[in-house]
């Protein structure tokens, strides 16, 4: 599936009552590789259960795990996102974070350690205390970080909301998918933003 345009329309999704799988969660794995401090706000780190095995060769050959970092408060769509990592088989650490807040909070942690960027964001724009636009101006403001790639994930198509996302430097605009498969070829987008060349 080819992603040539900057910006990707899509149908809004109605958020399933699904279960978040919590026990696949872990703080643990590369922590010490990454450089990450998760003790510094309150983000939640998953490794893909299927990719483990890659993970750990991984590890063992001194390889980077690529870090993702989600901001977004539905946990359905952040369940849905990890699905279509583990689709695509990106491997990866994903790091979560529930509100805008605590995104700049740790973005600023992150510049002030002088620690590892993420390679990826995915940001939603409606999120609680901050909104997605107040994290995607700070983002691109920070001194270590401002250069990443940044995939603005939204249920909205307004167009005012794109031009608003692109003025402030997004990546991408993905209207969030109404459909399963739809949702699911996402993982191919973030794959190949994580293969480009930094």
């Amino acid at each position: 599936m080819a992603f040539s345009n900057d910006f990707i329309q899509a149908r809004s999704f109605p958020a399933p009552g699904w279960v978040w799988p919590f026990a696949n969660g872990s703080w643990k794995a590369g922590e010490a590789e990454s450089g990450w401090n998760p003790s510094q706000v309150g983000a939640r780190r998953f490794s893909l259960p299927s990719l483990r095995a890659k993970e750990t060769e991984a590890t063992l050959t001194g390889e980077a795990i690529p870090v993702i970092v989600m901001v977004e408060d539905n946990v359905a769509d952040v369940r849905l996102v990890r699905e279509a990592l583990d689709e695509h088989a990106v491997l990866c650490e994903l790091e979560v974070i529930s509100d805008g807040e605590e995104a700049i909070a740790f973005f600023d942690s992150v510049d002030a350690s002088g620690g590892a960027c993420p390679q990826l964001v995915i940001l939603d724009l409606n999120l609680p205390k901050r909104s997605g636009a107040d994290v995607l101006r700070h983002l691109r403001a920070s001194k270590g970080c401002g250069g990443i790639p940044i995939i603005v994930m939204s249920s909205s198509d307004n167009q005012k909301d794109r031009d608003t996302a692109a003025a402030l430097g997004a990546s991408k605009y993905v209207r969030k998918p109404s459909r399963l498969d739809e949702f699911m070829k996402l993982g191919e987008l973030f794959r190949e933003l994580l293969a480009r060349p930094k």
